[in-house]
């Protein structure tokens, strides 16, 4: 049975029904908010809390990304998620609408912050995949976030797909299993949206725009699904991870757009943040996308 939880606080949520307002909507895996094995200072610490620095770091970026809609990817229990939300809350950054998806990874899981009230928030925990002969759950499940203000409707779908790290010599970097991951949530977004709608699909998909788990939610078969937008920081650099050991920088944190959303975008890209905080905060960067004249009696959603 799908489970979801609903933080609200007292504060009311930002307007957004003005013609011509724009909705700012962001990925960002945020590194392990939660007790895991990590070096702080040089020394080695097993069940150890993300470092005030980096949450200071992190409450910085999320101030300059300034989204309404945030989808999180490694976040820990709904008690992290309250924690980081009080603290941007005294600092100014209110996120009234809060929620973690509680999925088959029980350290690290997808989770939302939100200035606008969910119509429907929908956690998809029984997606599967065959994997040598085994079903296996998909470990962070699937987030839907159901949207509408005035003519609007949009639905935003939160993912993040298994890391590269493994045991198994016989799927070399998780190859296998994310791209079974991908096309069990790519089948299930399509059994919950129609071609006309406006839907974003955004995370960390631990892959390349080249990889199967990408190609496999950009469509089925001949049947387009979703377009990857074109994603660049300031200087014109499209990398969102770095792997500091080998100097290895790559972009696997993308924002998909359904057909409908892309006829309106037309040229529109995203953005990647890089002020100096996000080299502390996290090991990822995250990815913006401004959605243009939502809301009010212009609207032009279905």
């Amino acid at each position: 049975m799908r489970r979801w939880i609903l933080t609200v606080c007292i504060l009311v949520s930002l307007a957004w029904t003005e013609a011509g307002a724009e909705l700012t909507v962001a990925t960002y895996n945020v590194q392990n908010y939660t007790l895991a094995d990590r070096r702080v200072d040089g020394v080695f610490r097993r069940g150890y809390p993300k470092p005030e620095a980096e949450k200071s770091a992190l409450r910085a970026v999320l101030r300059s990304l300034n989204a309404d809609v945030l989808i999180l990817q490694e976040m820990g229990t709904l008690s992290y998620l309250e924690e980081l939300q009080r603290d941007l809350s005294a600092e100014g950054i209110r996120y009234p609408y809060a929620g973690v998806v509680n999925a088959a990874d029980t350290d690290r899981h997808l989770a939302f912050l939100s200035r606008i009230a969910p119509e429907h928030v929908v956690e998809h925990t029984d997606l599967a995949l065959t994997y040598f002969g085994k079903r296996e759950p998909v470990k962070r499940g699937l987030l839907e976030l159901r949207l509408r203000s005035g003519g609007l409707r949009l639905v935003l779908f939160g993912v993040h797909l298994k890391s590269r790290y493994t045991d198994r010599p016989d799927d070399p970097e998780s190859k296998l299993r994310r791209a079974g991951e991908a096309v069990a949530i790519r089948d299930r977004i399509f059994q919950r949206v129609s071609d006309d709608e406006w839907y974003v699909i955004l995370g960390d998909f631990n892959d390349v725009k080249s990889s199967r788990p990408i190609q496999a939610i950009l469509r089925r078969g001949k049947t387009p699904l979703s377009f990857l937008t074109v994603a660049a920081d300031t200087r014109g650099e499209a990398w969102t991870y770095r792997f500091a050991r080998d100097d290895v920088y790559s972009r696997v944190d993308h924002i998909l757009v359904s057909p409908a959303l892309q006829a309106l975008l037309g040229t529109r890209r995203a953005e990647i943040l890089d002020l100096a905080e996000v080299d502390v905060a996290s090991d990822h960067r995250p990815v913006k996308l401004r959605l243009p004249v939502f809301g009010g009696e212009n609207a032009g959603s279905p």
